[in-house]
């Protein structure tokens, strides 16, 4: 089905999908590299393959064989330097649903407790990092801590957090209507743009959502403000109704 003509050339529907995946492909690509500490080797890269492209156009021998050598060796290099973010760009991939996926009633009820849970622990100044699972296992997250199956309540929550606790340090995760471990190490972001974060807290929240598409609930002890992190950012400082409304819209609710 043709669409329109430009002279000799035809424009068609498949040629109109054609565009809009290569469109969708390097916006990502873009939101990738700005979100690493790729943008000032990005630019590096680009003025190697345009002093490439001038060597092709210009029939520079030499020039293009080192820039056919250049270009071999940093595929390598850059898998090498980028493999953090490109084994969490896989994970991502990988992990994509194309039907949402729809809460029931039960794990509601468990958003209902963490938020209740959270803003008490907010009021007190208490501490506090919340993992709740989707879709990928969290089980090398689980075994860092101390098992408990436990069902989830906000009393529970809050009793976890309570400074000088035996499981108050680390974080819980949450499975299905289930609080699995308590006591648990976060793995710490990748990004550098978190480094400059005060507390730890919030660089393990963002680390947690890095290789994996958890949901982290993140309460200051410093400053009692609530934060979550999920899909490898980072929200800070948001209110109790943004929280219900980032936990509803992650789980597929309303």
């Amino acid at each position: 089905m043709t669409l329109f003509r430009l002279g000799f050339l035809s424009f068609t529907l498949v040629d109109l999908l054609d565009v809009l995946i290569v469109s969708y492909f390097f916006y990502k690509a873009l939101m990738f590299f700005k979100q690493t500490r790729s943008v000032q080797m990005i630019i590096g890269i680009l003025i190697i393959f345009g002093i490439g492209f001038l060597a092709f156009w210009f029939n520079l021998g030499m020039v293009k064989w080192l820039f056919s050598n250049i270009v071999i060796a940093g595929v390598i290099i850059l898998a090498v330097l980028f493999q953090p973010e490109l084994r969490g760009a896989l994970s991502m991939l990988g992990r994509r649903r194309f039907l949402s996926f729809f809460m029931g009633p039960e794990v509601a009820g468990v958003a209902d407790a963490v938020v209740l849970a959270t803003q008490k622990l907010a009021d007190m100044h208490y501490g506090a990092l919340i993992v709740l699972e989707r879709n990928v296992k969290l089980n090398n997250i689980i075994e860092t801590g101390k098992e408990l199956n436990s069902a989830v309540s906000a009393e529970l929550l809050q009793t976890i957090f309570t400074p000088y606790t035996p499981l108050h340090d680390g974080a819980v995760v949450i499975r299905g209507d289930l609080i699995v471990a308590a006591n648990c190490t976060l793995p710490l972001s990748q990004n550098p743009s978190y480094h400059r974060l005060h507390g730890m807290r919030h660089k393990a929240g963002v680390g947690a959502t890095e290789d994996s598409d958890a949901f982290v609930v993140i309460v200051s002890e410093e400053t009692g403000q609530v934060s979550y992190a999920f899909d490898s950012r980072l929200q800070r400082d948001v209110s109790v109704p943004e929280l219900e409304r980032a936990l509803s819209g992650t789980f597929g609710q309303g």
